[in-house]
This record gives C-alpha cells, sequence and structure tokens, in this order.
C-alpha cells in the first residue's frame, strides 16, 4: 500500500468518526477491512492529537468556523496538520492532502482545494 492509499483511507476512516460521531474503534472497523499498520498509525496519530489539531486549524482560520468546514476537508486537513507535528516537510504533507482534496472533495471548481491550500500554508507558516 502506497502512503497515499494509506493517506486515503485515514481520511476515510477520520470522516467515519467524524459523520457517525462514533468511537474511533467503530470508524476503524467500519471504515475497511484494509486497515494496515500505517492507516492506523495515521488514524491514530491524528486522534491522539485531536484537541490540538482543532485548536490549530481553528486559529488559523479567517472569517470561518470548524463547524462551517465541510467533514471531508475536515478530515482532510486534521490528517495533513497531524503529519506537520512530526519531522516530514510540510510542502509534502500539503502537496498530498491537496491531491486527496482534489479527488475527494474538490467539485471541479477547485473552490475546495483553493481553500484548503490557503488554509494548510496558514497553518505551516504559524507553526514555523
Amino acid at each position: 500500500m502506497t502512503r497515499r492509499e494509506a493517506r486515503i483511507l485515514a481520511m476515510q476512516t477520520l470522516y467515519l468518526f467524524d459523520f457517525n460521531n462514533s468511537s474511533i474503534e467503530e470508524a476503524i472497523a467500519a471504515a475497511s477491512e484494509e486497515q494496515d499498520e500505517s492507516v492506523l498509525a495515521f488514524v491514530m496519530n491524528c486522534y491522539h492529537h485531536l484537541s490540538k489539531i482543532d485548536i490549530i486549524i481553528s486559529n488559523a482560520l479567517e472569517n470561518y468556523s470548524m463547524d462551517r468546514l465541510n467533514l471531508v476537508d475536515k478530515a482532510i486537513v486534521r490528517l495533513a496538520v497531524s503529519e506537520m507535528l512530526g519531522d516530514q516537510p510540510h510542502q509534502i504533507i500539503i502537496n498530498e492532502a491537496l491531491e486527496i482534496t482534489k479527488e475527494y472533495s474538490d467539485q471541479g471548481d477547485h473552490k475546495a482545494t483553493s481553500f484548503n491550500n490557503r488554509l494548510l500554508d496558514r497553518i505551516s507558516k504559524n507553526m514555523k
């Protein structure tokens, strides 16, 4: 499984966690039978830092609130921010998040991709 495939499955798991308002264990079980170690590592890293991640995102939003983010974008951004807390280069993380946004959230008008790009760029700058 590629890292992108693992990120996509992790994003889908985080989406289910939020959408169903379930436990993380229920979301993992519901997401896929293909949960390998890399997917679980992405999901659990995000889950364990969720309150910190949400504060980071909230602080970077301008004229917007966490409640207004669509759940797919919220899952994508949360996953990206959880990775930014590590030692990976932020630009690679942002690029991966934008590719996932294009595939799963953008409706052809590039608004979701543009929004997530601005938000993740602002978060990256705030974290440095």
